[in-house]
């Protein structure tokens, strides 16, 4: 009788503990770089078509052919709107990254920026705050099939900036 009461104690512990490890996984996003919604900057009337499932840049090709008029249309677009600046020592990389939904909208708009090093680097807000307006503005894009199904998927620019101008559009 008393060996009894230790083996159920030793088989309780492990579950409490497996208990405590999962409560602290889950607070992690389901993958790393998803976007979260922001009640702040984003449109609380947006849907995204499948939920939290939202499909990596790396789950299909890297150029943007989901576009219409691909990548030539894109760079036209931007080149004709946006109106360099000329601001000295503002020079670096900045990337805008969003998500597309099945029907082809998009929000959840993120800008970051590095300088030449590769170093965080906050742009002014001529240059960024444009940027961002063009790229809400475009309105060709194209639902992303995976498997015959229109699916979620998160999209990104990266411009290329020396001294305020625009240089060069990637992917």
């Amino acid at each position: 009788m008393k060996l009894k009461i230790p083996i159920v104690i030793i088989l309780i512990i492990p579950v409490l503990f497996s208990c405590q490890i999962e409560k602290k996984i889950s607070e992690y996003p389901a993958n790393i770089g998803d976007i979260e919604f922001n009640p702040d900057s984003d449109n609380k009337d947006y849907n995204l078509c499948f939920g939290k499932h939202i499909f990596q840049y790396f789950n299909y090709t890297s150029e943007p052919e989901n576009y219409k008029g691909e990548k030539i249309e894109i760079d036209k677009i931007f080149f004709m709107r946006y109106k360099n600046q000329n601001i000295p020592n503002e020079t670096g990389l900045i990337r805008i990254r969003f998500v597309v939904n099945c029907k082809s909208e998009t929000d959840r708009f993120r800008v970051i920026g590095v300088d030449e090093n590769y170093n965080p680097k906050k742009f002014d807000n001529k240059i960024t705050s444009q940027l961002l307006m063009i790229a809400k503005g475009l309105d060709g894009w194209i639902p992303k099939k995976i498997k015959d199904h229109e699916v979620d998927y998160y999209q990104y620019l990266i411009f290329k900036i020396e001294n305020g101008n625009l240089i060069e559009i990637m992917p």
